[in-house]
């Protein structure tokens, strides 16, 4: 995207870009559109609906700013034959906790912004069918936390066609959401840990269109939104790096520049925490990013399943081939037109940031270094979506080298063990069965750059880990208490090796490796007991990189207690040079 004046131009292109390929992919009635095949929890039905619904948080915002698009008949004939219960192509009435009652939210957002392209075009009865299918979810079962938002969209396309319906419902869902409120603008997804993009592509997403949709009527409940996103801004601009790239963390990574999605909702509900120019600069070098980035796309031009490239390995049990497309929601700007602040503002170049800062209700320190972007985690985890432990647990995420996830197989090559400490009690020399960090005890943040907690891999084994910022490094201190044996291997960042390595040093008290690019990944033992060795996991394990080389430290314990503490090292080609010079001392 363009940072001069054709910036909304180019966008509204892209939603073009990314849409067009879905319409091949339409049913005969254009309800089911199926880009491949399902292998989510769901029924293919959902999965169908998916495909539908996820491209209209981008078709929306195109229309509503004026954009052309040549293939509304495709949704409109769509959504008569997919709330039809004669049709064929019926979609079906929710269950329990279903996956429809997902889609139902971009349907009615897409009638809130867009209905004359989605219902005008119907006939009569067509409209009293698609009112009836829609009402109907209004007081469906959702889990308590985010999903109480999509009877909430689906009230706002109500509103927008006239079809009567009961707004108390959506009253108590905005109620219980408001109830999730922390600190800082951060909300809980629920009772939950995890704080991660369901913030901002979920939480603040919805509740700013809301306050830009219905504020008028509900103004008190609109300034809350507004100001816990005008709360929140200034801390999420640290999970950015300098050139677009999010920290890649926690589950739905295969919605990709959702993640950027908060900075076209500040605007769209006219909320200037940061300067326009600022958020719009945040949110074009994110897309830059991730159109430079081809890899992600299927054959035909299909968003495919995965992060930096298609990975199916990433997914998760919800993940239906039209899942990707929630990246749509970062086109909402879009509906903004022409001559609007946001358009007309230069594009800022990101902001000088502290080197630090500390976000105690994500239990996270965000640490920046020749402007990448590193996440440091301490109280996160997740036991039911597919790689959990790999997606939150680990003590750093990088916006440069990104994270691994297991594939099937014991030792540390499948495992891929970047950022963790990962310990065995097997007998013997090659131990093959490793545990890392999931649950966290009492978890906190400290004196501002620390992140601490305690987890126990056995009954008998206690081990207390310290995070520390020290940009460019940051260092790691852990206390273990075993009354076992055991073998540890702590790994650092994992690094591409595609193109070679021009460094791969293994020595006592370290290791590092450099690659092609100049990258460097590198793990010094501050106490110098520990041996450095590289290993190289198996391809399709990181999320940015498709064949690895990772640094590790690797010793065995006696049953005891032990400390153990080294400085790592994640760095770009400006930053790499820090490697030959003095490591941070320890703290601990």
């Amino acid at each position: 995207m363009a940072s001069g004046g054709d910036a909304r131009g180019e966008l509204q292109a892209y939603v073009r870009e990314l849409v067009e390929p879905l319409v091949a992919c339409a049913s005969p009635g254009g309800a089911r559109i199926r880009p491949g095949v399902s292998v989510a929890h769901y029924p293919d039905t959902a999965a169908d609906l998916e495909g539908y619904a996820r491209p209209l948080w981008g078709l929306a915002p195109l229309a509503a700013g004026g954009g052309d698009f040549g293939h509304w008949d495709v949704w409109a004939r769509g959504l008569a034959a997919g709330t039809d219960p004669g049709h064929p192509e019926y979609w079906g009435t929710a269950d329990g906790i279903d996956q429809r009652t997902v889609e139902t939210a971009a349907i009615g957002f897409a009638l809130a912004l867009a209905p004359d392209k989605l219902w005008d075009p119907l006939t009569g009865k067509e409209r009293d069918r698609v009112g009836t299918w829609l009402a109907s979810y209004l007081h469906v079962e959702t889990p308590p936390n985010n999903w109480n938002f999509f009877p909430v969209m689906v009230s706002l396309g109500l509103d927008r066609v006239g079809y009567g319906h009961d707004r108390d419902a959506r009253h108590a869902r905005l109620d219980r959401l408001e109830t999730y409120a922390l600190a800082d603008g951060w909300y809980a997804d629920g009772d939950t840990a995890q704080r991660d993009y369901y913030i901002p592509w979920a939480m603040h997403f919805y509740g700013l269109i809301y306050a830009a949709l219905a504020g008028d009527g509900d103004p008190a409940r609109a300034a809350r939104l507004r100001q816990r996103a005008a709360d929140f801004a200034p801390g999420f601009r640290h999970w950015f790096a300098a050139d677009g790239a999010a920290v890649p963390f926690g589950r739905s990574l295969t919605y990709r520049f959702a993640q950027g999605s908060f900075w076209g909702a500040l605007p769209y509900a006219g909320v200037d925490a940061v300067p326009y120019g600022e958020a719009k600069g945040l949110l074009l070098r994110h897309l830059r990013w991730w159109r430079e980035r081809s890899a992600l796309t299927s054959p035909g031009g299909l968003l495919s399943i995965g992060y930096g490239y298609p990975q199916p390995a990433l997914a998760e049990q919800y993940n239906s081939p039209g899942s990707p497309y929630w990246a749509a929601k970062a086109f909402l700007p879009l509906a903004l037109p022409a001559d609007h602040a946001f358009w007309t503002a230069p594009e800022e170049p990101a902001a000088d940031l502290p080197d630090v800062l500390a976000q105690p209700d994500a239990g996270a320190v965000l640490l920046r270094s020749g402007g990448d972007a590193t996440l440091l985690s301490g109280r996160q985890y997740n036991h039911w979506a597919r790689g959990g432990s790999a997606k939150y647990a680990k003590f750093a995420y990088s916006s440069r080298f990104g994270f691994s996830v297991p594939v099937d197989g014991l030792g540390p090559e499948p495992a891929a063990y970047d950022s963790v400490l990962a310990v065995s009690d097997d007998a013997g020399d090659v131990p093959r069965h490793f545990r890392i960090r999931e649950d966290q005890d009492d978890p906190a943040v400290e004196d501002g750059d620390t992140v601490r907690s305690t987890w126990r891999p056995w009954p008998d084994v206690e081990i207390t880990t310290w995070l520390t910022a020290a940009a460019p490094w940051h260092l790691r201190t852990h206390r273990i208490r075993t009354g076992r044996a055991l073998h540890t291997a702590e790994g650092g960042f994992a690094v591409d090796r595609d193109a070679g390595l021009t460094l791969r040093q293994e020595a006592d008290g370290s290791a590092v490796v450099v690659n092609e690019a100049g990258e460097l990944s590198g793990l010094r033992d501050l106490d110098g007991a520990r041996g450095g060795r590289v290993v190289e996991p198996l391809a399709g394990t990181n999320v940015l990189a498709r064949r690895t080389a990772l640094p590790t430290l690797v010793t065995r314990l006696e049953p005891g207690e032990h400390w153990l503490r080294c400085a790592v090292l994640g760095a770009g080609p400006e930053q790499a040079a820090a490697w030959d010079g003095e490591a941070p001392e320890r703290r601990y």
